[in-house]
Formats: C-alpha cells, structure tokens, sequence
C-alpha cells in the first residue's frame, strides 16, 4: 500500500515537474517571438507628432551609414521612415531628440499592407545606401551663409566641401549628390556692383576670384566659372544629383547659355560687352529655363528675366505661401519624394533669385512648387542625361529677406520647417532604389 502511494506520489510529481518545465518554455518562446517581433523602429514625420522633422532626416542617414535597412513611407504619415530596429537607433532616436515608436513585424506588414492598397496614394521606397554629399561653396564662407549647409550641420550628416579647383580636377566623381551654393556663374560677381562696389568685403572677393581664375589658367573669372558650370553639367549628364538654390539656378543656366559670349561690362572684366550678346544665346544648352532676356545694367542686383523678384505681385509677409503639388506616389515616386511633407502650404521666402518665371521654363521641367496667384514657380525638379536637378528659389526658408550682414537663422528654433524639408528630401533622395517615372 505504501508503495503504491509512494508511485503516485512519484507519478504525480513529475507530472508536475513536466509542467512546470512546459510553462517555463511556453513563456521563454513568447518572450523570444515579442522580441523578435519589435523589429522595426517607425519614425513619423506627421504635423503632430514629430518633435524634430529635420533631425529625423538625419537619424535615416545615420541609419543608412550603418549598413542598416530603410524604407521611406511616401505620404504616410507625412512621409514617415521605417528602420531596421536596434539600440543604437533607438539611442540616436533619444540623443537627437527625434520621436520614434518601436512596432512588431505585425504592425510594419500591416502599416506596409496598408500602403500597398491601389486605394490609397502612399509607397513604401527601399532606401539603398547614404548618398556621398558635396557642397560648392568658397572655402572661406561661414556655414551660415548657405540654408543648405545649416541643415546639413543641423540634421548631422556628413558633407564635403568642394570648389572650382576640385571641380576642375573631376573630384565630383567621388559623390552621388552636389549642392550648388549662392554662386554667381557668369563672372559678373553677384551683381552687386550698384549697392557694394566700395564694400571690402566685395573688393575682397573680386580678387579672390580674379587670383583663383589666373591661377587655374583662365584670363577671365567668367572663362573660369564657364568651365566649372559645364563640369558640374556633365556631372548630372552622368548620373550625378543636383541641387541649387537662389543665385546659382538661374546664373548656372546663364553661363551655359552664353558659353563663347562675352556678356560683362568692364567694371567686371575689364573690357566692354558683345554687341548685341542677347541674340547670341543658345538656350539649347541649358537644364531648366528658356527664352529669358538679360539685364544688361550692371548698376541693377539681377541676371535675367527668369527672376520674379521684382516682377511678382506685392504679397504681405504674413501671407506669403507657395503650394507643393501633389504627386501619384505609386506612379510618380519621384516628385512624391521631394514633395513629402506635413503640409502642403510652405512659408515664402526672398532671395536675390526668389522664384521663376513659368514662361521661362522649360516644358519637360516639373514645377513642383508654384504661387498661382503671380504664376511663378517655387521648386522646380528635371532630368538631364543620366542625372537630375532640382532648383529652389529664395535663400532661407526662415528668414524672409536674408541681407547681406544679417545673423544666422538658429535652427533649433526651426526644428520643424516645411521650407527646410524641402531641402533634405532632395539630400535623401539619391538612396532611394528609383522607380520609371509616368509623369
């Protein structure tokens, strides 16, 4: 009888003891399939939610840099990302104070199904690898004199700085992705001869120029920016991504067209003009603008008829908006990339060059931005060869009426510019694993 007890007792023990080890191992297999399924870090980049629109560019190309995987969440969201989910993300995430969410694989496939509904206007675009940057730009300008160079410093991603003897010297075949600061590519300095002649910082860099175009071989600063222009031209020709802000879009197309014409008066050459140059321009050799008339005067602070400064009609500073258009993110990815944001309303803001002209523009140009009320375009993006471009009137997308000698714009009291996205979606964009466009 005792043994018969002491067997059940055994029996029933190891009944236990089997259960135990089965309720140990059940709850060992959840916890490894909830961590398995945390594998994706979310990163929106709504009106809302967002602390820090232009740091959460950042933290993808940090991502990126790391050898991680990406997608850019068109039109989700606000154009929201989805990172490979690991610590280091996710402390990046805390450090630079973006907002972010860890979701299962559940919840990625089912934001990802929602997307992929023919339904609704969203993509998810793979982002391949962190483009190599370079930005034209003097070696001795101070960040702050380029809204493109803020944001970079801003956001954390890395950049080179590059000028004409680099150009010359094919280095742009290093980089995916070119930046064209505030530079005046016809030889005519800025057109600020009217208002800053005598200024030592203008005599300054007349000289500078004139010293770097004799010690590259040129006899004229306009030779010498002619043939920067057309290096930078076959850059995008290749396969390179450009982008240009202010000045340097409409002046980059000026030098290309007036490639053999003298187009500048003495006080920046030292002889006279053409005679009748404006008939001698060839728009064919340009990327973006067509039919434009030069201002001859060199007395006036413009280059051409392309620049709607002047021209646009007196709009108060407080309603001062250009519209994005809105693109098919599963048809035309790519203008749906540089147009993500979370709204479609973006602040105005002034430049030498502020907007264009759309009877100037050529016809196979998207116009991406425009203020319908004066007809001029704000952001306009095309193709050239192997490569594309992306042009962006005004000069800070935070400070109104930038001025020669006015302080920097502090970003950090900008994290969530609309003006400034612009400006990195065209940085992001070169990662992305491109789609034929319809449009």
């Amino acid at each position: 009888m005792k043994q018969m007890c002491h067997s059940k007792y055994l029996k029933n023990y190891n009944l236990n003891k089997l259960s135990l080890f089965r309720l140990i191992w059940t709850v060992i297999f959840f916890l490894n399939i909830q961590t398995a399924l945390a594998s994706f870090i979310l990163i929106p980049m709504d009106e809302v939610t967002q602390t820090n629109h232009l740091k959460a560019y950042g933290i993808t190309y940090w991502s990126l840099n790391q050898g991680n995987k990406a997608k850019w969440l068109l039109n989700y969201e606000g154009g929201s990302f989805l990172l490979e989910d690991n610590e280091a993300t996710r402390n990046e995430c805390i450090i630079r104070g973006v907002t972010f969410s860890v979701i299962s694989d559940t919840e990625a496939a089912a934001i990802l199904y929602e997307i992929g509904s023919p339904s609704k206007n969203m993509e998810a675009i793979i982002l391949e690898k962190a483009p190599k940057i370079a930005v034209y730009s003097p070696k001795d300008k101070m960040p702050w004199d380029d809204a493109v160079t803020m944001v970079l410093t801003y956001a954390e991603i890395p950049f080179d700085i590059v000028y004409d003897t680099e150009v010359l010297e094919e280095k742009l075949l290093l980089y995916e992705w070119l930046h064209l600061h505030h530079e005046d590519f016809t030889g005519q300095f800025g057109k600020f001869y009217g208002s800053y002649r005598r200024a030592p910082w203008y005599l300054e860099q007349k000289k500078a120029a004139e010293n770097l175009a004799t010690e590259l071989g040129y006899k004229k600063v306009s030779q010498e920016k002619l043939a920067v222009a057309t290096k930078i031209r076959d850059f995008v020709i290749g396969g390179g991504f450009m982008f240009a802000m202010c000045s340097a879009t409409d002046s980059f197309d000026i030098a290309l067209a007036a490639s053999g014409v003298d187009i500048c008066e003495v006080m920046f050459d030292g002889d006279p003009s053409e005679k009748d140059y404006q008939d001698k321009i060839d728009f064919s050799k340009t990327l973006a603008f067509k039919d434009f008339d030069l201002v001859k005067s060199p007395m006036e602070y413009e280059f051409s008829s392309i620049d709607m400064t002047r021209k646009r009609r007196v709009i108060k500073r407080t309603s001062d908006y250009f519209s994005l258009k809105e693109y098919s993110a599963k048809w035309d990815p790519i203008p749906t990339m540089l147009c993500q944001n979370h709204t479609l309303l973006v602040k105005g803001f002034m430049g030498q060059t502020t907007s264009f002209e759309r009877n100037t523009i050529q016809s196979n140009v998207l116009i991406m931005g425009e203020v319908k009320l004066n007809g001029e375009a704000r952001y306009i993006h095309g193709i050239k060869g192997k490569g594309m471009f992306t042009f962006y009137g005004g000069h800070d997308p935070e400070d109104y009426q930038h001025r020669v000698g006015d302080p920097k714009t502090e970003l950090d009291l900008y994290p969530n510019s609309p003006g400034y996205r612009l400006i990195l979606n065209n940085v992001l964009f070169p990662a992305a694993k491109k789609k034929k466009q319809k449009t």
